[in-house]
């Protein structure tokens, strides 16, 4: 099995949710399998890919890479599948990702599995493991030709580093024309503090329960008491309470940190498979008969209006 990682980065960091497919990789192909990092100033960044499996990296670092957009990638990964055979693309979910994935399937006429959770080896073939029916059950999943390209989930897989070295390559791209026929004009930057919502280990999320998007201060002290991540609810993103690029389940991201501290949130299955795969499941809800108390690994029945901010300043004391 020849098996290509796409990796993603972000100021000069890969990125934990490509690292992580990458080790998974690695773990099925018996420590073979090769990375491609595409950007502009990336090469530094690439060589720690090594770390977390690959014998290989394919760079392409020129400044036609400079803004994410999809199709001067695509380009990139359709020369290294042609090029190099591999019979498998893997990618971690992420709005480039998603576009990179899908436009390379109709390039390569290839198929594409996505929302994967899981890969594994049976009888010598490759099958996909996706949550079906509001994740209430696992769903095998299968290719009929090659190669064969898998989205994974977000927070499916935690990188770990193996400490080996990579062989860095670096390689010219030929682009399409009409790749390059999308220019992009600007793009906004989201000013934030503290670590993504998929890259924490300390989620704070607020629900509907909050009462007001002003509440949301609350959850933000707590987050930041913890050196965590802020995340919400569907239900508070269409309201406008905070921003989508928060919302977790199953039409937001999926999480899966350490710790995950839900403050008015009900527990609807839509939010449930975002964030059911943290480590610890911390519910404070007025409502004892809510149903996040049934998958939460530790229940607080009352205001969070006044069990929060006390829970920061026990927080802020601790660490003083």
């Amino acid at each position: 099995m020849a098996t290509l990682v796409f990796l993603e980065h972000h100021d000069g960091e890969l990125q934990k949710g490509s690292l992580g497919v990458l080790g998974k990789a690695a773990e099925l192909g018996g420590g073979d399998v090769a990375a491609a990092v595409i950007g502009s100033g990336v090469k530094e960044a690439a060589a720690a890919a090594g770390k977390f499996g690959a014998t290989a990296v394919f760079v392409a670092d020129d400044p036609a890479f400079e803004a994410p957009l999809p199709q001067p990638r695509v380009d990139a990964l359709a020369q290294l599948v042609g090029e190099h055979g591999f019979d498998t693309v893997a990618f971690a979910a992420s709005v480039l990702s998603a576009d990179v994935a899908a436009a390379l399937a109709a390039r390569l006429d290839a198929g594409l599995n996505w929302d994967l959770v899981d890969l594994v080896s049976e009888d010598g073939r490759l099958v996909g493991k996706r949550p079906a029916l509001g994740d209430t059950v696992m769903a095998d999943v299968g290719w009929t030709s090659e190669p064969r390209l898998a989205l994974f989930r977000s927070g499916s897989f935690e990188p770990k580093e193996s400490g080996g070295e990579a062989e860095v390559q670096d390689f010219d791209v030929d682009l399409q024309d009409f790749s390059s026929a999308a220019v992009m004009v600007e793009q906004a930057h989201e000013t934030s503090e503290g670590p993504s919502i998929e890259d924490a280990d300390v989620i704070v999320a607020g629900g509907r329960g909050l009462g007001g998007p002003e509440k949301f201060s609350l959850v933000e002290e707590l987050a930041k008491a913890l050196g965590g991540a802020v995340a919400a609810t569907r239900a508070v993103v269409d309201a406008g309470w905070y921003p989508y690029a928060a919302q977790v389940g199953q039409t937001g991201r999926t999480v899966a940190p350490k710790l995950y501290i839900a403050c008015g949130i009900s527990g609807a299955i839509q939010h449930k498979v975002g964030m059911q795969s943290s480590n610890t499941i911390i519910a404070i809800n007025k409502d004892p008969n809510a149903p996040i108390f049934d998958f939460a690994d530790l229940g607080v029945v009352g205001d969070l209006n006044e069990i929060v901010p006390k829970l920061t300043e026990l927080v802020r004391a601790r660490k003083g």
